[in-house]
């Protein structure tokens, strides 16, 4: 294996996620992201209903598969197996909630490459940070805001807009990927404890959520930053459902579990060992 030495970047990185997990800061960023611009609620086509916003979504998202799949070809984004398709199959006529553990900027091209054959002609909406629409520079930032992006907001007239239109979407049948994790955390392996606001979609909208964990190995070849390449297995669980018998309160809690338990049992089946945080 080549020897590059690590970039003292991700390095910092590295030290912060472990001091994060012993402070039991687990939903917190600990990226140097861009200072973050407020989104205000005309700055964004959340439903893509202008001719702009359509024209400037198809140029973005064919360069973006470009862009992909170049990555795949080159080695530098390696799906190795994709595990439990049939469970999507099940649910890709209806609406649903998509939660994946967030540990790189591009785990969700690798969720859409798992599922583009299922998706045919429909879209996979993505929940992003507000800082990544409004704030990113180059070709990332021209992803970011034009690839079907749904992003957050500080603003409340925004945020209402954000939540109208995830209704809208869910109620027509589209997927919507959520990172319940919320913040990135470069290369983790464990799973992280949740956040409501997937499960709040999921419940309000009577859609089920579909849980995606992805699991890593480290490959042969060494990346720029000095680290290995990672190899990843994509594992769809079983579509989670909520109990009518029970309040949305109760429902976002016990589907924000049994989430988390589905994680949990990938983790420890792949990596063959307890899942424990450090303290």
């Amino acid at each position: 294996m080549e020897q590059i030495e690590k970039d003292k970047g991700r390095l910092e990185v590295l030290a912060r996620i472990e001091e994060f997990e012993k402070a039991g800061r687990f939903n917190e960023d600990v990226e140097q992201d861009p200072p973050t611009i407020p989104l205000t609620p005309d700055k964004v086509d959340y439903l893509g209903k202008k001719l702009s916003s359509k024209i400037k979504t198809r140029i973005v998202n064919a360069i973006a598969l470009h862009f992909i799949n170049k990555m795949i070809k080159q080695g530098w984004l390696v799906i190795k197996e994709v595990r439990g398709i049939e469970n999507f199959r099940k649910i890709k006529a209806g609406g649903a909630v998509l939660t994946c553990n967030h540990f790189n900027a591009f785990d969700n091209f690798a969720v859409l490459k798992a599922l583009e054959y299922e998706l045919k002609h429909r879209i996979m909406y993505k929940v992003i940070r507000e800082g990544n629409f409004t704030s990113f520079p180059g070709l990332y930032g021209l992803m970011f805001r034009n690839c079907n992006t749904l992003p957050l907001s500080q603003n409340k007239s925004t945020m209402r807009k954000f939540l109208e239109s995830v209704d809208i979407l869910l109620k027509r049948g589209e997927k919507i990927l959520v990172y319940a994790e919320q913040g990135m955390w470069w290369n983790y392996r464990k799973p992280r404890p949740l956040t409501n606001g997937a499960f709040h979609f999921a419940v309000k909208n009577n859609v089920p959520v579909v849980p995606i964990f992805i699991t890593m190995t480290d490959s042969d070849r060494i990346g720029p930053d000095g680290f290995p390449v990672q190899e990843y297995t994509i594992h769809i669980g079983e579509a989670i459902f909520a109990d009518s018998s029970k309040s949305a309160k109760d429902n976002v809690e016990l589907m924000k579990q049994k989430n988390y338990d589905v994680w949990k049992k990938v983790y420890e089946d792949f990596y063959g060992i307890p899942l424990s945080y450090e303290k």
